[in-house]
């Protein structure tokens, strides 16, 4: 009889999935073609990593191909200096794009488009202000009213563009807009503008053009001409696809096809590049890439990993409404990654001398420490034992509650890797305050050894002589509020920064911690999973918490 083998079910596809298999099977396309199209504005965050993972990961599950295009169409707040950070932000995540392009590559073409539109009629050059634009626009229950220059003949028209481009007006002096129409339910497509000039240089077009075109006219062009069959955005654009599809209908060009999904909201975090550009200018982080920020790169400064990023934008799945993700499931994900690759080791936090009154005063020895108990290719470590070491002060309570399998006196605990020990006496200085604990040992009980005497509680340790110091960031939630979209109107998003986001420590860790290469995962057994920070100093470590060994806000969100 043939064995019956198990098998995991495969998921369901979800609906951009579903179009895209439909669209294949039909032969409406031979390949697909994604692209991530970031605007080189500020740093990506998280809500831009479920993209790249959707748009990159599509195209690879069909064997299409994904362009990386920067939207570069506002030179004022564009740099080089985000163009840069997203490649390396899209190549940590483990994704290559098979074009690079910028909507700048397409300016030439653009403004031709634009002549096309002019040609038939659809486009006329305004005079008003942005402020009377803006008032003849109307509103959701009021049409707007068609601009006094709406009605200039072709040649006026193609004319006045002309010296736009060739720089003969001042910035805001004249615009360019569709001619569509003033009183269509969707305010988009009341006229909107095409092109404005700013006598600004551009990142990569220098000072050839004075004339931008505004995202909206660039975007859709900018898919058709890389014959892009699936532009994915997420769900506020959806208003913006009439308009998308207005433009290449009228232009008679390469039809492609926008569709939405549900943008990642995540609780105890903000999205706006804007509020997150003002905390970095302003100083309430240290940088775009504080382990404290959204972004990609504080992210990975933090600790988190390529691969719990891209389990966290599957289990997140392509929704068609928005909806919040708790924060705790992208820690899980860190978690779970972490554990099967994170080497673990000791660290003390918050120490607590601890001397063994029978251990003789000389001696050092050496233990077995198990580098990774999830990956035996790890192997093991040695790590010293001495008289005098340093445990948690939470590991001690001189008067403790009920089912307390820690330290206390009278009582006994292990020490990870090494022996059983007991409390005889608690020293205390003048004020009362406990300096050190004096414990005797079991010899008879180190780890490994035949005597399997059991105690309840384990607890870990470092030596006090051969410790090494580091520096350690506690990080926490930016924001104590959970859910800050929905946060008053009367109220500045800034008054919910977590006060407590940031706490360093100086610490004690065991000797094999003192040389890591920055970047390197680890686990402080008992306490969480760390990183050395991207800057750590090989004389002196600095360990950034990537998160805690168990989910520590659960208790508060239930209270709350």
């Amino acid at each position: 009889m043939t064995p019956v083998t198990e098998t995991a079910p495969e998921r369901s596809l979800n609906f951009i999935e579903e179009i895209v298999e439909a669209d294949l099977a039909s032969g409406k396309y031979k390949s697909i073609i994604t692209r991530f199209p970031p605007e080189p504005n500020g740093y990506l965050h998280i809500g831009h990593a479920k993209s790249i993972c959707l748009n990159f990961g599509l195209a690879k599950r069909y064997g299409g191909s994904t362009n990386l295009r920067f939207d570069d169409t506002n030179p004022t707040k564009e740099d080089v200096e985000y163009v840069d950070s997203i490649k390396e932000d899209v190549r940590w995540l483990g994704f290559q794009w098979a074009n690079e392009r910028y909507a700048s590559d397409y300016f030439g073409q653009l403004y031709e488009w634009a002549v096309v539109l002019i040609k038939k009629g659809l486009a006329y050059v305004d005079d008003q202000t942005q402020e009377e634009i803006r008032s003849g626009r109307g509103t959701v229950t009021r049409p707007g009213q068609e601009s006094p220059f709406r009605n200039r003949s072709v040649e006026e028209n193609l004319d006045l563009f002309t010296r736009m481009k060739n720089g003969e007006f001042k910035d805001g002096e004249k615009v360019l807009r569709a001619k569509i129409d003033m009183a269509h339910p969707n305010m988009l497509l009341r006229d909107p503008i095409l092109y404005r000039i700013l006598h600004t240089d551009h990142h990569r077009t220098g000072n050839t053009w004075c004339i931008y075109p505004m995202l909206d006219y660039a975007h859709g062009q900018s898919d058709s001409i890389e014959q892009v069959t699936h532009s994915i955005c997420t769900l506020e654009f959806d208003v913006h696809r009439p308009l998308y599809d207005w433009f290449i209908e009228k232009l008679e060009i390469f039809p492609s096809r926008q569709y939405e999904f549900a943008r990642l909201n995540l609780t105890y975090t903000i999205m706006s590049k804007r509020k997150l550009l003002e905390l970095v200018k302003n100083g309430y982080v240290h940088d775009w890439d504080d382990p404290r920020m959204p972004t990609i790169c504080g992210l990975r400064r933090r600790g988190y990993t390529p691969e719990s990023i891209r389990l966290f934008a599957e289990k997140v799945g392509v929704a068609k409404r928005d909806n919040v993700i708790d924060l705790s499931l992208l820690e899980w994900c860190v978690r779970e990654d972490l554990n099967k690759r994170a080497n673990r080791y000791m660290a003390v936090l918050n120490p607590l001398k601890v001397v063994i009154t029978n251990y003789p005063e000389e001696q050092t020895e050496e233990l077995d420490a198990i580098n990774n108990p999830e990956d035996e290719s790890a192997g093991k470590r040695k790590i010293p034992f001495a008289r005098e070491i340093y445990i948690e002060q939470d590991d001690f309570m001189e008067n403790p509650p009920k089912k307390y399998f820690r330290l206390s006196p009278g009582n006994e605990v292990r020490l990870k890797y090494a022996y059983i020990i007991k409390c005889e006496e608690a020293v205390k200085d003048a004020s009362g305050r406990i300096t050190e604990l004096h414990c005797t040992y079991d010899p008879a009980t180190r780890s490994g050894s035949e005597n399997n005497r059991q105690v309840k509680g384990t607890i870990h340790w470092v030596s006090a002589s051969q410790a090494a110091t580091a520096q350690v960031h506690l990080f926490d939630r930016l924001f104590t509020e959970a859910h800050m979209d929905n946060i008053p109107e009367d109220k500045d998003y800034k008054d919910f920064l977590n006060p407590d986001s940031l706490q360093t420590l100086t610490a004690f860790v065991e000797p094999a911690l003192k040389n890591l290469a920055p970047m390197t995962h680890v686990q402080f057994e008992r306490l969480g999973y760390f990183v050395t920070d991207k800057d750590s100093p090989s004389h002196n470590p600095v360990f950034n918490r990537t998160v805690t060994l168990r989910d520590t806000w659960a208790k508060v969100a239930t209270k709350n």
